[in-house]
């Protein structure tokens, strides 16, 4: 154990002299030492050899992928708690989950979970995306009035659902062919499941002589009118699509379903933009609670699950094709030094400025050069270089610099943390 702890001693002092960019040559000899020590604590015979291992089914994080993650966790989470979220944990990675429960008005809540996806969409920056909304009521009338029998139904539901990445021609090939569905009934089923639409849709398809004379149908496309007046109150239509075609979910949704889909342009020369895949969806499930109720009492519901998981596949891409550098740590100041032995007045100023709250960092060096430091500075994204010198100490003031400007202003040392605070927005 002894000597796996000089192991690690050694890697960390080759670290901080990578860190100090410190003489290639002094670099070379302590990691030929490093190498010298792992390889005698190896070779040794019989000696036993550990590697270590993840627990299965977790993984690790760089700091630039948990930068990443911190930043989705805590838009998602903001969001939920600026719409009065209460926190329970459950071990689940892949979602977080926001759900409404309780017998409220029509659609209100429902509205508000559409609203919540937008925020967290929008605050996300992933790009453009629709939201496309359905309602279980309006599928089960559109099926039964065109002829679905309800043997029929989740297989034919299955192929509708296929139509944001097939076409027409070979959905209905799937139906007719592999399922058994009436070349009629198909057909029947191609003139509303190719429909999408807002507000004009909806009145459109409440005058329908098939849909209006269905009492599900009638009833899904009578709250959907409801949900759009509520979703143009909060200025979200743009991004809201009333798709016939959505049919996910369908063993426990009852109401309205929705799914989020990230979109891109195929080319320059077309105009609708196609789906690249889904990011978030939820539902109303009004008999899914009840169904593990001792009693069986029925709990109205409805929720949206954020994929977290593809978002963070989505971000880690786009940062690896841009090579845009992501900061890995939140500190607002680097505490540095213009001459030699000044390391006592480095430590006595970055005390100070961590007991007032202040995220600062300071070089493990006793005379780091000050080019050194501001590149460190450059290259972590740190934004502020608070430098003491003789000079700065003999006059009472500490150096504060803007490391992306390069702008320099002296700063009296008893005013330093509310200067500090105010050029990083620190609350």
């Amino acid at each position: 154990m002894a000597e796996e702890a000089a192991v690690r001693a050694q890697a960390g002092a080759v670290r901080r002299l990578k860190q100090d960019k410190a003489d290639p040559d002094e670099i070379a000899k302590e990691v030929a030492k490093l190498l010298e020590m792992k390889a005698q604590l190896g070779g040794d015979e019989g000696k036993q050899k550990f590697v270590l291992k993840t627990p299965k089914g977790t993984r690790d994080y760089s700091p630039k992928q948990m930068a990443i993650r911190e930043r989705v966790f805590s838009a998602i989470i903001t969001c939920f708690k600026r719409h009065g979220a209460e926190v329970i944990d459950t071990p689940v990675f892949e979602l977080k989950d926001f759900d409404i429960a309780g017998q409220f008005d029509p659609m209100i809540p429902d509205a508000e979970c559409l609203k919540i996806v937008h925020e967290i969409l929008s605050d996300l920056q992933l790009g453009d995306f629709l939201i496309k909304v359905n309602d279980r009521r309006i599928l089960d009338g559109m099926f039964a009035v065109c002829g679905v029998s309800d043997s029929k139904f989740r297989t034919i539901c299955s192929s509708v659902d296929k139509l944001d990445k097939m076409p027409w021609e070979e959905v209905r090939s799937e139906m007719v062919g592999e399922k058994g569905l009436s070349p009629e009934a198909a057909d029947r089923i191609g003139e509303y499941v190719q429909l999408h639409g807002g507000l004009d849709l909806i009145e459109r398809l409440l005058q329908d002589p098939k849909l209006s004379q269905n009492k599900l149908a009638k009833e899904g496309l009578g709250d959907m009118k409801l949900l759009f007046e509520y979703l143009t109150l909060f200025g979200i239509t743009g991004k809201i699509s009333f798709d016939l075609s959505l049919a996910r979910g369908l063993d426990y949704y009852t109401g309205v379903i929705f799914e989020a889909v990230l979109l891109q342009q195929e080319n320059d020369h077309v105009e609708e933009a196609i789906s690249v895949g889904s990011v978030a969806g939820g539902g109303r499930y009004d008999g899914l609670v009840g169904m593990f109720d001792p009693k069986g009492r029925k709990v109205p519901c409805v929720g949206v699950s954020i994929g977290i998981e593809r978002i963070f596949s989505i971000l880690e891409q786009r940062v690896e094709a841009s090579e845009e550098k992501i900061r890995t740590t939140e500190t607002q100041v680097l505490v540095a030094s213009a001459q030699k032995q000044l390391l006592e007045e480095r430590l006595k100023l970055i005390s100070e400025l961590w007991d007032a709250g202040i995220k600062a960092e300071v070089l493990y060096k006793k005379n780091p050069k000050l080019l050194n430091q501001l590149q460190y500075c450059e290259d972590t994204g740190i934004p502020l270089v608070a430098i003491v010198g003789e000079q700065e100490l003999k006059d009472g003031v500490v150096k504060l610099r803007v490391v992306a400007t390069r702008e320099e202003v002296n700063v009296r040392r008893e005013s330093l943390v509310e200067e500090i605070r105010m050029r990083t927005s620190w609350p």
